[in-house]
């Protein structure tokens, strides 16, 4: 026996709108299932259908995966002793879940699957709503709603949104990408004699009483640009347009090599920003390094050598392989075992390749003390380093010694400054069995140090006196007072 599961759509309103096609099959079946008796057609044909509803399976499923899932297998199992019917509301395939799934494992296992079609709450929707979709038109399950996935610059239509907890999850993510004050629309029973359009502003919208089973939120087109800079493709425009032909003469000078020092500044601001911890200015300062990323990404586009996708592609495939612990099947005890892991994966990465050094992975470019640091690491990591810190100690201590020693022997300020320079890597070295990094540690010094230092500014302000007549004491009284209000 040929299992056959027909599949039908009861439109999106009420009697009028339903083909006569389908009419007929519901009416002379003697097998028929619907997703939800809570229709309008349903009740408007009353006594002339002989139906089972899978309302009860709601009840019992926290989720609507296992909700669906239910369905398709209690119909699946009809199948195999009778044709059926399956009635949803709208088209079968227009947001209907249990169709697709029927599809896919229905047809696996051998059973027929006949869509008999129905009308589409679409149709209706763009009549109610007087917008030509061709324009540009995403339509959005509320339960997948997702902030990344909008596309904001076209009509958005936001299906499912049946009850006041569904609004306030759609508000709040819709109010991540646009204001709380954005004008949106209700559309209810479209095509209906029942259907109401309501216009409201975003944040109203968990707090509409008329909202149901028939209910879709429409989102019209951004047309303010301003609404959407904080979207990674809108920055992304503006950049092309400061390198484009109508663009900023400065910009579009711009090279990879000319731009070097901004990025070093920015950085340096960034990590300055952090030391004091703040946050408005770490979010300032993010943005000016993020501008030199896409400014150089542009420029690699201009010269059509790479763009942003590359940059991104690459970054994220390399998250995905040195990580197998979190994107595979590969398990770690602790940070330690995940650095191993990401310097025996990133060996692999580099194959063949052959350096004269293993120093050579360490960048040219990095600051002096960076650099030590770096250098120290990548050596330690076949084994040439102190066994304990105390070596490193000690090591400073012999330098200490060397560089006193040639001060008090030597003339040559050459000479003097390698031994500084040697006092200095082994100062790094001690660090590096703390894990400090010297930069950072250093930077944050200086900004101890500005910060103290001013308020010796201040307190001279404050007493009318000029900084070239306070004695050294006095300077000193007033950075320890600094230095108790840091404690503090």
């Amino acid at each position: 026996m040929t299992k056959t599961i027909t599949i039908v759509g009861l439109g999106a309103g009420d009697l009028n709108q339903l083909p006569y096609g389908v009419y007929r099959l519901l009416t002379q079946s003697e097998h028929l299932f619907l997703r939800t008796k809570e229709h309008p057609v349903i009740s408007e044909l009353g006594d002339q259908l002989h139906f089972e509803s899978f309302d009860t399976i709601y009840e019992q499923h926290d989720d609507f995966d296992h909700v669906y899932t239910a369905i398709v297998d209690t119909l699946l199992t009809k199948a195999n002793e009778m044709n059926i019917i399956y009635a949803v509301p709208g088209h079968p395939l227009v947001a209907e879940k249990t169709v697709q799934l029927l599809l896919k494992e229905g047809r696996k296992k051998g059973y027929t699957i006949k869509i008999e079609g129905g009308q589409s709450f679409l149709d209706s929707t763009f009549q109610a709503l007087e917008i030509d979709p061709v324009e540009g038109f995403q339509l959005v399950d509320a339960f997948d709603l997702r902030k990344e996935m909008l596309q904001l610059k076209g009509h958005v239509i936001i299906t499912q949104v049946y009850d006041q907890m569904i609004a306030s999850e759609v508000k709040l993510t819709l109010m991540e990408q646009l204001p709380d004050h954005y004008k949106i629309k209700i559309v209810t029973a479209a095509g209906s004699s029942l259907q109401e359009l309501r216009e409201i502003e975003l944040y109203e919208l968990d707090r509409e009483t008329t909202i149901n089973n028939l209910t879709s939120v429409y989102i019209p087109p951004v047309t303010d640009d301003t609404i959407l800079y904080h979207q990674f493709s809108s920055f992304r425009h503006i950049i092309a347009e400061l390198r484009g032909p109508n663009g900023c003469p400065w910009d579009k000078e711009q090279t990879h090599q000319s731009l070097k020092k901004y990025l070093i500044e920015e950085c340096y601001e960034l990590l300055e920003a952090i030391d004091k911890d703040d946050i408005d200015h770490i979010i300032e300062e993010l943005g000016d390094v993020l501008l030199q990323v896409v400014l150089h990404a542009q420029i690699g586009e201009d010269e059509g050598m790479f763009s942003i996708d590359d940059v991104i592609k690459g970054v994220a495939e390399k998250m995905v392989r040195r990580h197998p612990h979190v994107f595979g099947q590969q398990s770690v005890t602790d940070s330690d075992e995940v650095l191993a892991n990401w310097e025996e994966i990133k060996k692999k990465e580099k194959g063949t390749r052959e350096e004269q050094s293993i120093l050579d992975a360490v960048a040219s470019s990095l600051p002096a003390l960076s650099k030590a640091f770096h250098l120290q690491k990548k050596a330690a990591k076949v084994g040439f380093d102190w066994p304990s810190v105390e070596g490193a100690w000690d090591k400073v201590k012999e330098e200490l010694k060397e560089f006193e020693d040639e001060i008090a022997v030597n003339k040559d300020h050459s000479l003097i400054m390698k031994e500084f320079g040697d006092l200095l890597f082994a100062f790094v070295n001690v660090g590096r069995h703390y894990k400090i990094e010297p930069e950072e540690a250093l930077s944050s010094t200086n900004v101890k140090f500005y910060d103290r230092f001013g308020y010796i500014e201040k307190m001279a302000i404050e007493h009318n006196r000029q900084l070239q007549n306070m004695s050294l004491e006095e300077m000193d009284h007033y950075w320890d007072e600094a230095k108790k209000l840091d404690k503090e």
